[in-house]
């Protein structure tokens, strides 16, 4: 018999929208906290595509002892797009991840539009037309490094991403995160397995998020997911649920489920809880 309770104490979920924001959600940063401490889990990190989440998490730290609650940043149009002001000031606030471009880049702005969001113009790249990186992104890496922080790709296409995870490798930034790459319906340009592997090699995990498995027009298979799992190998992983969203579960409800659905389909208690636990903690230097 699996304990599933054991198995959420001291989970991380890495991925959490939340309320207040512009967009209707299930539950506000607060309440997400209170369950995510009831279910025995260790932290979270609140995400908003729409503002900086630093001074709502310190907020929150107060009033729910027992979890830690985590901010960050998301580098779109809402705070300025590659904002190096905006990101000082959210990492001496204790932001710890900071996210590229997710619905205001490129590669993704037409795809959330035929989504239902109202968006207004095409998005931007990180990268020019030869391909170089644009003259913020080393300074944003670089400040990035200076704090500590777990550095995202969003939603940013294939040779974006090399382009930055290979200036961060550089730089000496280990902590870094493909933002959940088999959600294929949110980019343009989605990623290859062999792109996954690639990045792996260069010293970035891969985001597995629990939302693309819920039962929507979307909807991807598990299979596939425990494929690329074994493929990468745990080790070399992240499980976030990517939750929050008005007509979705619950994120700590999400997390615990994402756990059973996977079990189901053949992966290990032990991997499980390096994708849950030992990875996550490692990234936000919980350890």
């Amino acid at each position: 018999m699996i304990d599933f309770d054991l198995l959420m104490r001291g989970a991380v979920d890495m991925h959490v929208h939340h309320g207040p924001d512009t967009k209707p959600r299930r539950v506000d940063a607060l309440e997400a906290a209170r369950q995510a401490r009831q279910a025995g889990m260790r932290a979270i990190v609140l995400k908003s595509h729409s503002y900086p989440t630093a001074p709502l998490a310190s907020m929150i730290n107060q009033l729910v002892p027992g979890i830690t609650v985590i901010g960050s940043i998301c580098l779109d149009y809402e705070i300025g797009g590659l904002n190096l002001y905006a990101l000082e000031t959210s990492a001496r606030l204790g932001a710890r991840v900071v996210w590229m471009p997710t619905f205001s880049s490129a590669n993704s702005r037409d795809r959330m539009k035929t989504l239902g969001f109202d968006l207004e113009g095409d998005g931007f790249s990180i990268i020019d037309a030869n391909g170089r990186l644009v003259p913020e992104i080393p300074l944003i890496v670089s400040m990035v490094k200076q704090y500590g922080m777990v550095l995202a790709s969003g939603h940013l296409s294939p040779s974006e991403t090399f382009a930055l995870i290979d200036e961060a490798h550089k730089t000496g930034i280990h902590r870094m995160i493909i933002t959940h790459p088999l959600d294929v319906e949110f980019f343009d340009h989605p990623f290859s397995a062999d792109d996954l592997h690639r990045l792996v090699q260069m010293g970035a995990f891969v985001e597995l998020t629990f939302v693309g498995l819920l039962p929507t027009e979307f909807r991807h298979d598990p299979v596939h997911m425990v494929e690329v799992i074994k493929a990468l190998g745990a080790d070399h992983c992240i499980m976030s649920t990517d939750l929050g969203q008005f007509n979705n579960l619950l994120p700590a409800e999400g997390m615990r489920l994402f756990i059973a659905t996977l079990l189901q389909k053949g992966v290990e208690e032990k991997d499980i809880e390096i994708m849950t636990k030992v990875n996550p903690a490692r990234l936000l230097g919980l350890d």
